[in-house]
């Protein structure tokens, strides 16, 4: 394997745009479909509603989320996964399966 590590490592930069604590489970939760903010605020009851402010506006930024605001009364924002966030979908997929397997493994 080439030695890719850097400013030009792929992994790296994908860490850098889905890692941290809440991302990957914010991409998870609109794998099925567009969210408002409460609901994905039920999905992880533990983020602050700040941090998740915070993480949506990175992944939006980053060209994963979109962000639909529509002009009604109450104000309503919908979040879905634009096409970039979409071809993640296998990832994510790959790692909630990896996962189940850990917890079957440390279960033993």
């Amino acid at each position: 394997m080439e030695n890719k590590r850097g400013a030009n490592c792929p992994v790296e930069l994908t860490l850098s745009l889905i890692g941290g604590k809440w991302k990957g489970i914010i991409l998870y939760h609109l794998i099925d479909g567009k969210k408002r903010f409460g609901e994905l605020k039920k999905f992880m009851p533990s983020i602050t509603q700040r941090m998740l402010t915070k993480q949506l506006r990175e992944l939006e930024s980053n060209g994963l989320v979109h962000r639909e605001v529509y002009r009604v009364v109450p104000p309503k924002v919908e979040y879905s996964l634009t096409k970039h966030g979409k071809s993640l979908k296998n990832t994510i997929l790959s790692l909630e399966e990896w996962g189940k397997n850990y917890q079957q493994q440390k279960a033993l």
